[in-house]
């Protein structure tokens, strides 16, 4: 294998190992019924959907999900789009990089638990602009606006992604309504977090690697939102952390379909009814591979708190309340230097019981 530069390497215990665990995936859910007659006459067939839900969630943290009436014509726009913006010189990407004032854009160099990433991105919001917390400081309550940066080339971009993302919005709502039945909530339970929400998408590029023993597309993490929705190609190499026993599980790329991931801030509503599962991204030496995930966000002054109706005197809430958007913007920052700690995680906020 080649040589890399030493911020892709991972320490030794988190390097890739060739995966063994192919038998048993990620369950796969059937969203048809949502549009089916039988939905409305019989509420059962919708029971079954939500059950089939809520076991993805509590044993798995990720599902797929088929049949969800995303045009794929939509999809295979962005995707498109997606090749000829990565396919550029990178001192074209470069126009349109990043940095700390311009949170949004093209950046290559990203790092998960400090090490470096091998992938390029490129971040827009679902609301532009997107209103977030001027600083991470408790104190400050002033706010910004985050725009959208557009490249000059591929001209039809921008619209694949304003189109894409309305699309996700829709599906989005309909999974956050199907958990929150799962969670015996009602169904529009989490819908008023949303307004002034702070989602975005990201177009992920992996380049071939020379040493896909030593690096990762993306180190192992959980994910901060509520959900999050990815369009991932037929290269593969996305592998969850099977909760029943630790392993890493690769997840087979099911055409059309959708994988869904709870995140951190649906763990906290549900007071660990439900958890957000570690995963990371894979890469290989001979293909590039392309991804999209839709991060779904809530507004930036959401304080995210266990829900009232998941607590109880025998269950009491597990995490102190903490704020959706100075959380995010915490976050956003390590993404431009190197951390000397833990980046901000919900487990900083988490209530020792006992």
């Amino acid at each position: 294998m080649g040589k890399i530069d030493p911020a892709f390497i991972q320490d030794l215990e988190h390097r890739p190992k060739p995966s063994i665990n192919e038998a048993e995936g990620i369950p796969s859910i059937d969203l048809s019924l949502l549009n089916s007659p039988d939905a409305v006459s019989d509420p059962s067939t919708l029971h079954t959907l939500v059950s089939e839900i809520g076991n993805a969630c509590k044993d798995w943290g990720f599902f797929q999900v088929i049949n969800h009436e995303v045009p794929l014509a939509q999809r295979q726009k962005l995707e498109e789009a997606s090749r000829k913006f990565f396919a550029q010189p990178l001192e074209e990407k470069l126009k349109i990089r990043r940095d700390e004032v311009k949170v949004l854009g093209y950046y290559d160099t990203e790092h998960t638990k400090n090490v470096r990433d091998w992938k390029e991105v490129f971040d827009f919001t679902f609301q532009n602009p997107t209103i977030v917390p001027a600083s991470a400081h408790p104190d400050d309550k002033e706010v910004v606006e985050w725009h959208n940066q557009w490249p000059d080339y591929p001209p039809e971009l921008r619209e694949a992604c304003e189109e894409y993302a309305e699309e996700l919005e829709k599906l989005g709502f309909k999974l956050l309504e199907l958990i929150a039945l799962s969670l015996g909530l009602p169904a529009d339970r989490f819908h008023g977090f949303f307004k002034d929400q702070t989602s975005y998408i990201r177009l992920n590029h992996y380049p071939p690697c020379p040493a896909p023993d030593l690096a990762l597309g993306v180190g192992r993490h959980k994910d901060a939102g509520a959900l999050t929705i990815l369009a991932q190609d037929d290269v593969g190499g996305l592998e969850v952390k099977r909760k029943s026993d630790g392993e890493w599980i690769p997840v087979k790329p099911t055409p059309d379909a959708f994988i869904v991931n709870v995140g951190d801030i649906i763990q906290v509503w549900s007071n660990e009814t439900y958890e957000s599962v570690e995963h990371k991204v894979m890469v290989n030496s001979e293909r590039e591979r392309f991804s999209i995930p839709f991060f779904f966000h809530p507004a930036h002054n959401t304080m995210v708190k266990p829900l009232e109706e998941m607590t109880s005197e025998k269950n009491p809430p597990r995490y102190r309340p903490y704020n959706a958007g100075k959380f995010a913007v915490t976050r956003k920052g390590s993404n431009f230097r190197k951390l000397d700690v833990e980046n901000i995680q919900i487990h900083h906020f988490r209530i020792s019981l006992i």
